[in-house]
């Protein structure tokens, strides 16, 4: 043992307590985590702590919107859980979202419902008259 008092035993003597990352940035998504997978990616030399938290707080603020959009969705189907057909329809429906995510399939997503408008029947007109043979 080299006698130097590390880990938990240092925090005891000081009293104070361990805080994390994501904690201390008001998040949370964990930072830590962010920074360590940015640094195994090998995306540059080094990189800040900054720049993981950052990044952390654009992905807290991007499921937080695609949450409350699919739970909008789902309240709107008369739905308490929240299903991948909610997810897209949610998405889909945002016109930022569905441009960042226009090449994301969202597996048992379905597709957005929408009738041509030549399919749909317009409003006071006369039935069509068959154009065949006249007796």
């Amino acid at each position: 043992m080299s006698g130097r008092a590390g880990g938990k035993a240092a925090r005891k003597s000081t009293g104070k307590q361990q805080k994390s990352k994501s904690s201390r940035a008001g998040l949370v998504m964990p930072v830590a985590r962010v920074h360590r997978y940015l640094k195994l990616g090998r995306y540059g030399k080094k990189v800040s702590v900054g720049a993981s938290v950052y990044l952390a707080a654009v992905m807290e603020y991007l499921v937080a919107e695609v949450n409350e959009l699919s739970g909008n969705a789902a309240r709107a189907n008369k739905r308490k859980t929240v299903t991948p057909r909610h997810i897209m329809l949610g998405v889909r429906n945002d016109a930022e979202l569905n441009e960042l995510l226009k090449h994301v399939h969202i597996s048992f997503g379905g597709v957005l419902p929408s009738i041509h408008p030549v399919l749909l029947k317009k409003k006071g007109s006369l039935p069509a008259v068959p154009q065949g043979k006249s007796g």
